[in-house]
């Protein structure tokens, strides 16, 4: 959890790291080249997450099209996709807590928006890996393991239920004691 919020956490500095509204910049590229005096507002919402970047002319150029790389990067935001899991873990009432944990998950190789450097930290943790780790399927040799330990378990199952029944059958067989 703490390497999801670390990453989490990188990220959101690199998209909210920018020089004071003249353009945003990842690895040192621009990255919003408006016309001139461009407004760029990012407002928070939930926590982490934050709503599309609008990038505007001033009312002169109002019908200018909105250049390539900004709909490129809201693209990118809107395919990073967060999932908020419950913050209650406990018998505290859950009506006053909030959501706490966020996963952001999106495919690291391929977001080139990231700079290198962040890219490189990420794909070193070692629980990425670990999540990415999909097991081989049994072999032969261990589904008959497994057929032979559930039939062993059937069995045992089957003897346990008949001691049982013998048991209360003798119960029901012996003379009263009236």
């Amino acid at each position: 959890m703490s390497v999801i919020r670390t990453s989490a956490n990188m990220i959101m500095k690199q998209l909210l790291h920018h020089p004071p509204l003249s353009f945003i910049s990842f690895s040192g590229r621009p990255l919003l080249p408006c016309s001139r005096n461009p407004i760029i507002r990012l407002t928070p919402n939930r926590g982490i997450s934050c709503s599309p970047i609008r990038c505007a002319a001033p009312d002169a150029d109002a019908d200018r099209k909105v250049s390539a790389r900004l709909s490129q990067m809201q693209q990118l935001l809107q395919e990073a996709e967060e999932r908020a899991s419950s913050a209650g873990n406990g018998p505290t009432p859950q009506i006053t807590l909030v959501n706490t944990k966020v996963d952001m998950r999106f495919n690291v190789k391929q977001a080139y928006w990231l700079s290198d450097r962040i890219r490189e930290r990420i794909m070193q943790m070692a629980i990425i890996d670990a999540a990415a780790y999909v097991p081989p399927p049994p072999s032969e040799e261990q589904k008959k393991k497994i057929a032979k330990m559930a039939a062993i378990g059937e069995q045992k199952r089957l003897k346990s239920k008949k001691v049982l029944s013998d048991k209360k059958a003798f119960r029901r067989s012996r003379d009263s004691w009236d």
